[in-house]
């Protein structure tokens, strides 16, 4: 495991409160670490010793933000950072809002969905309906997602204010190894505006193809994407073809918009 650089270990601010700061550290490096760590590889990576780092971690653990597995003694994250991230921002009324139609719309089209919003350079899952069948694809709450490849990160990218994009694509950017095919990628993005949703093969998932509409709010807002990765059966067995569940989720996401204070025709007025 790379120790991470003094730039990268050490945030800088007028204020100081060291022990908040490595708290912060401790739970950025588990997020990439989702196996877990043990405290001292933990202090490792951060270039910290054990005893400034050990303290923090049973506090956290204290407090149920981190947990320690019996058999392994390595820490992970806990969902009570997604709990208390769900009831602290706008994202618990998207849910509570888009729920119920989602329910409806995995039952309607025998398929699975989940709600897609922005999180820095990622895309971050919300909320997820599985397919209430006996198969399945879904992905889970707290899923990152690749703005650039993914269908949701499409749908986020294309409808999303030109500044905002421009920030979430610079942020995207720095976080691959690989340069963006810009030209390529504007392309896409105008296709999926013109055609007003996303639907592309899975890149990584063989059998599936992706549908993604947008979720506005008040004024034209742009609030997420939701996502249907629809699996095709070799028996053909499905409930729906992939068009119907195109305009059944087409649909769906209008209604959520709507509840969420959306109208069209005052965007239009805006213009």
């Amino acid at each position: 495991m790379p120790k991470q650089d003094g730039a990268t270990a050490q945030r800088k601010g007028t204020y100081n409160a060291p022990a908040l700061d490595k708290a912060f550290l401790i739970i950025e490096l588990l997020a990439d670490n989702p196996q877990g760590l043990l405290a001292s590889e933990m202090a490792s990576a951060l270039g910290r010793s054990l005893g400034e780092l050990f303290r923090i971690v049973v506090v956290m653990e204290d407090a149920g933000y981190l947990q320690k597995s019996s058999t392994t003694d390595r820490y992970t994250v806990t969902y009570k950072f997604l709990d208390v991230a769900y009831r602290a921002t706008p994202a618990r009324k998207l849910v509570v809002t888009a729920q119920p139609e989602m329910q409806v719309l995995a039952a309607a089209i025998g398929q699975s969905c989940h709600l897609v919003v922005v999180q820095a350079g990622e895309g971050m899952v919300i909320a997820r309906e599985e397919n209430p069948g006996v198969r399945g694809f879904a992905l889970r709450v707290g899923a990152s997602i690749d703005l650039v490849r993914s269908c949701s990160g499409h749908v986020l990218l294309a409808f999303s204010p030109e500044e905002a994009t421009e920030r979430m694509f610079s942020r995207a950017a720095a976080l691959r190894k690989e340069p963006i095919g810009q030209s390529v990628l504007a392309a896409r993005l105008q296709q999926v505006r013109d055609q007003g949703f996303g639907l592309r093969e899975s890149p990584v998932t063989r059998g599936v193809t992706d549908i993604s509409c947008p979720i506005f709010g008040f004024d034209g807002e742009l609030l997420a994407a939701l996502t249907v990765p629809f699996l095709e059966l070799i028996d053909g067995s499905q409930l729906v073809s992939i068009d119907d569940a195109c305009a059944e989720l087409r649909q769906t996401a209008q209604r959520i918009s709507t509840a969420l204070g959306w109208q069209p025709q005052r965007v239009v007025d805006a213009v």
